[in-house]
């Protein structure tokens, strides 16, 4: 599930859904055998922010047909999650302007979380699931334990562009926050909840991600 935005705040700076963070996901899921869709807050066209262009994953993807992909994606509003087991939101800029507010993202991260499914993001993609709140009026985030992009990161960033620190509206919500060093690896798993704290931690949400898949698989298998 990607953003549709391709610029951000006040200076109307270029962005778009973060190549690493959709290239090593995506070639993951796809080495795996996985069925992958992609839908958009928009549909049509998903923008990719290109940076990272000698990261080998990301020429795998380039090179694939992940580009030609994401120029048609499916609407958002088109999703049913009956037929998925996994939902995936990359970040880059692009989600802090469509994403946190969004009813019917809120709505499908809200059913996938309560029919048992994976619910994952990387980097500025977790502000989709800063407001989401399930059945009983909780918040999704509350209580777990959860990453994103840090506010020592923003600071040398984007910080004149983002409405507010994802790491604070995180924790305002009842996250358990953790972080590591600006721009290094770290993703963490709590059940079917995944998350990465910048570009560097897309893969480890994409192999945590797997993890939970083929272990469920393996279960039901010997069930």
């Amino acid at each position: 599930m990607v953003s549709s935005a391709s610029i951000i705040g006040p200076l109307n700076r270029k962005t778009g859904n973060l190549l690493p963070e959709v290239a090593h996901p995506y070639v993951a899921f796809q080495k795996q055998g996985y069925d992958i869709d992609i839908y958009s807050v928009k549909g049509g066209e998903a923008p990719i922010d290109m940076v990272e262009l000698e990261d080998p994953v990301c020429i795998e993807f380039l090179n694939g047909d992940g580009p030609e992909r994401f120029k048609n994606t499916g609407s958002i509003e088109d999703v049913s999650t009956d037929g998925y087991d996994a939902v995936f939101v990359p970040g880059g800029l692009a989600p802090v302007v469509d994403m946190p507010d969004n009813p019917t993202v809120q709505k499908i991260h809200a059913a996938m979380w309560e029919s048992g499914k994976v619910v994952s993001a990387v980097c500025h993609g977790p502000v989709s699931l800063i407001n989401v709140k399930l059945s009983d009026g909780s918040w999704l985030v509350n209580g777990k334990h959860v990453t994103g992009f840090s506010a020592a990161e923003e600071e040398n960033y984007a910080k004149e562009d983002v409405p507010w620190e994802l790491e604070d509206k995180l924790i305002e919500h009842g996250v358990i926050y953790s972080r590591v060093s600006p721009w290094q690896p770290h993703s963490i798993t709590d059940g079917r909840l995944v998350t990465g704290q910048n570009p560097a931690s897309a893969q480890g949400v994409a192999e945590r991600v797997i993890a939970i898949l083929e272990a469920s698989e393996a279960s039901a298998a010997t069930n």
